[in-house]
């Protein structure tokens, strides 16, 4: 079967199923396959339970009609995506980054939904399974997609490239995050541009930061828009940080009233002009672009504002490596506040680097009056005092009971769950 006559099935079905424990009548049932399991085996279950087809691609499974044989699962999925994307004629942003690609993407969302019904990447499904799966949910009632995409390794970014094809992108920013699975910096450079190179190739347009050296020195000869604080198209200015970003930007002659947000880090204020940015080429009004970034609440440990009984959190624990690690940093001693702890986890997947990073990390804070706890096996290995190995063994001890009226900064990357210390804090 080829993939114009398996697209037929899709659009007459209810969408595609890939777990049997989450099954939809009347969906196609993609048996993919992973180290610790086979989709192969429940291709019978999931006929019977509902779905119209299964697609599979171990001939032994094949005890019905309705499986449909193909070389590879996978492949064939991200086929369908690419071929389901091409019916339609919509603007397809595609951003990526090594921080704030999901905050970024969720403010630009916000804003373009003040004009267009958006089709948008949920939570951070952006690797090879989840830009097929958002792709798939494109209809005739969107009228633009952002399509948030992650990499771990080098050519991802240009594999989810050639299932989506952006015509429009972005890149937040380049750091040194899963330096592991890059090698070095300039493996992530690479990676990362990928994207310039695709939008490149189909004469798209790029969004830049115009601060940003790494990207400015990259940028293909296209049609750019550029954002920034010192220069570009769209120019912020970062009022205050109380502890939320409060920014106001220029565009041309006109000059925006001061924003009040609910995000924490100076970091964020480059997210809410990259937004501005892509909302105005897109021609989202002024009014509904201020209207749309200061009704824009956080969720899932990023940049959250949690009061307590006791204290204030800046929860920002959903990952980390040494560019966000110091970003957060920076911005947490721009904010004021007399009494101030950071509790640090673990940046994860730095491979060679990650002693020295560590060390760095530390060093930031040797004159300084934050009271810095840290938790992991990484920088344990550079710091005796105020360190646990773990979050659990800080929740067991009586320092966090000592902490009150502090304002206190979480941040680490997801392994290290320091989410867990909020009911204590």
């Amino acid at each position: 079967m080829n993939i114009e006559e398996l697209h037929q099935l899709f659009v007459s079905s209810e969408g595609i199923s890939t777990d049997t424990r989450k099954l939809n009548q009347n969906t196609l049932f993609f048996a993919l396959k992973g180290a610790n399991f086979n989709g192969n085996k429940f291709a019978e279950e999931a006929l019977k339970e509902g779905c119209s087809y299964a697609i599979i691609d171990e001939a032994e499974y094949k005890t019905d009609d309705r499986c449909i044989l193909v070389d590879d699962v996978l492949n064939t999925l991200q086929q369908l995506a690419r071929h389901h994307r091409r019916q339609f004629n919509i603007p397809v942003l595609g951003i990526t980054g090594s921080n704030g690609k999901t905050t970024s993407k969720e403010l630009i969302g916000a804003v373009l939904e003040k004009k267009y019904n958006l089709l948008i990447t949920e939570g951070n499904l952006n690797n090879h399974l989840g830009v097929p799966f958002t792709l798939l949910r494109m209809t005739n009632e969107h009228e633009f997609a952002v399509i948030e995409m992650g990499a771990n390794k080098p050519g991802d970014i240009k594999e989810l490239c050639e299932i989506a094809e952006p015509n429009y992108g972005i890149i937040t920013n380049i750091g040194a995050a899963h330096i592991e699975g890059f090698g070095s910096l300039d493996g992530v450079i690479n990676t990362k541009t990928e994207m310039y190179r695709f939008i490149e190739s189909g004469k798209g347009k790029l969004f830049v930061n115009a601060d940003d050296n790494i990207l400015t020195q990259r940028i293909p000869k296209l049609e750019t828009r550029t954002y920034g604080e010192k220069e570009g198209d769209v120019k912020g200015s970062l009022i205050a940080l109380n502890p939320f970003v409060l920014f106001s930007y220029n565009e041309g002659d006109f000059t925006s009233h001061p924003i009040q947000t609910h995000l924490v880090g100076k970091y964020n204020f480059t997210n809410f002009l990259a937004a501005v940015c892509i909302g105005r080429f897109f021609d989202v009004s002024h009014e509904n672009i201020s209207h749309a970034l200061e009704g824009y609440t956080p969720s899932n440990n990023r940049s959250q504002v949690q009061k307590t009984e006791k204290n204030t959190l800046i929860v920002d624990c959903y990952n980390a490596n040494p560019t966000s690690m110091n970003a957060a940093i920076e911005s947490f001693k721009m904010m004021d506040s007399t009494k101030k702890t950071a509790i640090l986890g673990d940046m994860l997947e730095l491979g060679e680097i990650s002693d020295q990073e560590h060390q760095a990390i530390i060093a930031r804070f040797e004159e300084s009056d934050i009271q810095l706890i840290t938790v992991g096996k990484e920088f344990g290995k550079t710091l005796s005092k105020n360190h646990f190995s773990t979050a659990e063994e800080l929740m067991n001890s009586a320092q966090l009971n000592e902490i009150i009226g502090h304002l206190i900064l979480l941040k680490g990357s997801r392994g290290i769950q320091l989410e867990k210390l909020i009911p204590n804090l």
